[in-house]
């Protein structure tokens, strides 16, 4: 094994952004490998994760997560290979899923590491569809959204990389109808042909109500939001009575200046009696022991299928973040380093 590096870089937040990200907001810095503690591990990082909730770090707000400090290291999800260690739990060799993701090598506590088999999945896939994202589209789905058979869905940024997996397990778990809607007419094609959506949708081709109403003509009984403004106001007129939304995300307005405006139908929930429940995939822990048995198994049969995209260098993991925020990304995106 070659020595343990000194120095590594890592990408630090340098200006809180004001409106839509800009590159001269990060700063990729070289900085000192500290020293091995009792118990913990040195991670060189192979794949890390860009994620929508990670735009919400950037303001100084309170919130369910702490905000990126200016000048420190981001920090995110990662996958990466234990070059040296001073605990009993993880070896050398070993390959492990962590917070401390936004720098080539990381320096924790074991414990706050898990490790991972790269026998049995993709590196890779621990990021996504066996990971976070594969989590909070099925515990949002199933428990937050109540979802039963015969139920039809319809999943906004349904070409993500949480949406993608939630058409699936809906379609796998017996719903009615399956509807999803994507930012362009290739990602319209891949929730058809790829996901097994029963039908599907180009936002920008117009008005989502007239769209959702048109793909979904007897309505909808649950909805999984992850993407708020116009997507939840037309999925509250097309949800039927006693209609359930989990309410994951809401991308299009991360990067708003101004406070967006509400749907403008918010009355219809107390005739329809809907139920629109908020959804933080860390609640839902305990659901990870069936998740990873019932969601790996459809993976090895392909019953599920996701993609990924990929993103080579740490150089170019800002690229990778502002490219998932404007939608460039089919399914996960991933940020790859060299080796």
């Amino acid at each position: 094994m070659s020595a343990t590096p000194t120095t590594g870089r890592e990408w630090h937040l340098v200006a809180r952004p004001q409106g839509w990200p800009k590159p001269e907001d990060f700063a990729l810095r070289e900085v000192a490998v500290p020293e091995l503690g009792e118990g913990q591990v040195l991670v060189r990082n192979v794949h890390m994760s860009v994620d929508p909730y990670m735009r919400g770090r950037m303001n100084d707000v309170k919130s369910y997560v702490p905000p990126f400090q200016l000048d420190q290291p981001m920090d995110g999800g990662a996958i990466g290979e234990v070059i040296a260690s001073r605990s009993e739990s993880l070896a050398v060799g070993d390959h492990v899923l962590h917070g401390l993701g936004w720098r080539e090598y990381a320096v924790g506590d074991a414990r706050h590491a898990t490790k991972v088999d790269p026998e049995a999945a993709p590196l890779s896939t621990y990021l996504g569809v066996l990971g976070m994202p594969g989590l909070t589209a099925y515990a949002g789905l199933l428990e937050v959204a109540s979802f039963k058979e015969g139920d039809a869905v319809f999943v906004s940024g349904a070409a993500g990389a949480v949406g993608s997996l939630v058409g699936q397990i809906a379609r796998l778990k017996g719903a009615s109808h399956v509807v999803g809607s994507a930012g362009s007419d290739e990602k319209v094609r891949i929730l058809k042909e790829e996901y097994g959506f029963t039908a599907a949708f180009n936002y920008k081709n117009g008005p989502v109500a007239e769209q959702l109403k048109e793909a979904a003509p007897d309505g909808i009984d649950v909805y999984f939001d992850n993407v708020g403004g116009d997507h939840l106001e037309a999925a509250i007129y097309s949800m039927n009575v006693h209609g359930r939304a989990a309410l994951c995300g809401a991308i299009a307005q991360y990067n708003a200046t101004e406070p967006p405006p509400g749907p403008r139908n918010l009355g219809m929930i107390i005739g329809k009696r809907l139920r629109l429940n908020g959804l933080l995939v860390s609640d839902h822990q305990a659901l990870r022991p069936r998740f990873i048995e019932e969601v790996s198994a459809w993976v090895r049969s392909g019953e599920i299928k996701y993609n990924e995209t990929v993103v080579k260098g740490i150089d170019h993991a800002v690229d990778a973040f502002l490219g998932m925020l404007r939608g460039e990304n089919t399914g996960k995106m991933i940020v790859s380093f060299d080796a």
